[in-house]
């Protein structure tokens, strides 16, 4: 039997309650609709004359060189002695690097420039630079600071592998290799130390190596994300009188010094004191740690300018690529840096 319903009984029926969004989602709808902030550099016209410097020959071949291309002191070891010093080793596969060049073909462009330029000295073979970039040593070209702050990170440089476009459209066939590239700089874009270590290596192992590169008594300060929340790390800075140390503490994390003790605190354990009285939010904003974000910019600079893989496939020869490229990346921000503000 069929019973009849009035129109009146749909007044009754409950009406379907519509779900409040997260705090997240909402979190997630401000960020979109806020205005993205735009940034104005101030020195076009000396940052527009630097990037063209960059691809000027006499910028990468420094007065005097031919002075010091050859190897003059043998080295005391039995058999053939070096011809070329390690300057022009140097010179060469900087070349190398600017031009996105491999050995034989930096080979050919060093001998080209050369003798466009009357200059007469031999060029190393691709041979001799393979062998000597095992060995040779390259010194980063930093300016006499003191008082500074570091900021630690690392990123990953491809040594084997299919490209990223491909992984995405068919996934990954072969064994795909990746090297850490461990990189100090200073707030103005500077870089003060590197290292290149495998992919297992962690930033924490790393960290007190790349302060050993910097003299201790001009560092004030050490800012790092959370992968250098270890002992090992604090450790290294309380052992070099670095004060300040800004990491963000784990949501786990537990006071390592209690207050009742007469100790110095210890600066893990201020940081938490900070966030557990306000929040990890506010605590990054006060204590400055956002300024992480320019060493991202370094890595950035990096991967633009020479791409994000080492061409050599010997770990000596790799360490000295990037060191080659850190030191490249020196010379041009020495050229000049934009100096941007924040538009209205």
């Amino acid at each position: 039997m069929m019973v009849r319903r009035d129109s009146g009984d749909a007044c009754h029926m409950p009406k379907p309650t519509k779900k409040r969004p997260s705090s997240a989602k909402r979190d997630k709808e401000k960020k979109r609709q806020a205005k993205k902030k735009t940034y104005q550099v101030r020195n076009w016209a000396e940052y527009n004359e630097a990037l063209k410097r960059r691809g000027a020959i006499e910028v990468w071949i420094e007065k005097g060189l031919a002075e010091v291309w050859y190897e003059d002191e043998p080295n005391g070891k039995p058999g053939a002695q070096r011809r070329y010093s390690d300057k022009a080793i140097t010179v060469t596969l900087q070349f190398g690097a600017v031009f996105h060049q491999k050995l034989r073909q930096t080979e050919g462009l060093v001998g080209s420039i050369f003798r466009a330029m009357g200059m007469t000295m031999a060029i190393p073979d691709y041979s001799t630079l393979s062998r000597r970039g095992e060995t040779v040593v390259v010194n980063l070209p930093k300016e006499e600071k003191n008082n500074v702050m570091v900021i630690e990170d690392s990123t990953g440089l491809k040594v084997y592998g299919e490209g990223e476009w491909k992984v995405r459209q068919h996934g990954w066939s072969k064994h795909r290799t990746w090297r850490k590239f461990h990189v100090m700089i200073t707030p103005d874009g500077e870089i003060r130390a590197i290292e290149l270590t495998n992919n297992a290596t962690t930033d924490a192992e790393v960290a007190p190596r790349l302060l050993d590169q910097e003299q201790p008594s001009i560092i004030t300060g050490f800012v790092g994300d959370g992968g250098y929340d270890r002992r090992v790390v604090y450790d290294a800075c309380q052992n070099r009188n670095i004060k300040t140390v800004t990491v963000p503490p784990q949501k786990n994390a537990k006071i390592f010094i209690h207050g009742n003790r007469k100790t110095t605190p210890h600066p893990r354990d201020e940081n938490l004191r900070q966030i557990r009285k306000t929040s990890r939010t506010h605590w990054k904003e006060q204590s400055g740690y956002h300024i992480r974000s320019l060493v991202e910019n370094t890595m950035f600079r990096l991967k633009t300018i020479f791409g994000d893989r080492l061409n050599a496939r010997l770990f000596p020869q790799q360490r000295t690529e990037a060191a080659i490229k850190a030191s490249l990346l020196n010379r041009m921000w020495q050229l000049g840096m934009p100096e941007s503000y924040l538009a209205a």
